[in-house]
């Protein structure tokens, strides 16, 4: 009797937490609508549009085919898609757009990629904020930089050198992010590591990532932003801070 009850309180515990958790999201959302829209003069008329044109392009097609009852629901479902759609990626480039150039914006990045990526941030850098990255993944190992390209070449070069004696054959490549020739956008980092091929299976991967761990990442990097730097952030401050570490 009382692990039925425990039971049933379990249940009703999990089930307020994500009535809780789904509040949390969909305030989220309203408020990087909110946001977005101030910013974004074109949002609106497009996720407007969308649904418009996929709700007049469904009664076209209904009243041709005698089946309006059916198309039209379907229409009005794909206009809200594409509208969330717009919303999503409009979001996406706003926020890459504001995170460009920062200290610490590639980080951010590569900690909100999706898929089975192991990331170890700022496993090596400078005073001056520049920094490498290390990912894991099916293509073997990825180096990414950001800062300074004169400063952040001899660090991915330190970094290559000092794990090629742990991962063997594992393929190891070396990205620099920033908008010259050569160089990776912030805003297409994810794509690029996603087009590189895949070369090592999961369980490699575990076995990589076991044996780079207590290569860590114990240098000034160390000191690097979690994620861009604010606007107006005191360099001074966050290089003194990477000293100290």
């Amino acid at each position: 009797m009382a692990k039925a009850k425990a039971s049933k309180e379990a249940k009703a515990a999990a089930k307020a937490a994500r009535k809780e958790a789904s509040r949390a999201r969909r305030k989220q959302l309203w408020q990087a609508f909110q946001m977005q829209r101030k910013e974004d003069k074109l949002l609106l008329p497009l996720m407007i549009g969308s649904i418009v044109l996929l709700t007049g392009l469904a009664v076209l097609i209904g009243l041709l085919t005698g089946s309006l009852v059916f198309v039209l629901p379907l229409g009005i479902v794909l206009g809200v898609l594409i509208a969330f759609i717009i919303f999503g990626r409009r979001v996406q480039k706003t926020v890459f757009t504001k995170a460009e150039g920062q200290a610490g914006a590639a980080a951010w990045a590569l900690d909100n990629m999706r898929g089975q990526w192991r990331v170890k941030q700022a496993v090596s850098g400078t005073t001056h904020l520049d920094a490498v990255h290390r990912v894991i993944g099916k293509p073997g190992v990825i180096l990414v930089g950001e800062g300074s390209p004169h400063r952040v070449k001899t660090l991915l070069a330190q970094e290559k050198k000092k794990i090629a004696r742990v991962v063997g054959d594992t393929p190891i490549y070396d990205v620099i992010v920033g908008n010259d020739e050569g160089q990776v956008p912030l805003k297409k980092l994810e794509r690029h590591l996603n087009k590189l091929p895949n070369n090592i299976n999961k369980a490699r991967i575990d076995s990589l990532e076991s044996r780079l761990a207590a290569l860590g990442g114990k240098g000034p990097g160390a000191g690097m932003p979690k994620g861009p730097m604010p606007a107006g952030a005191k360099m001074r401050n966050i290089q003194r801070t990477a000293r100290r570490r």
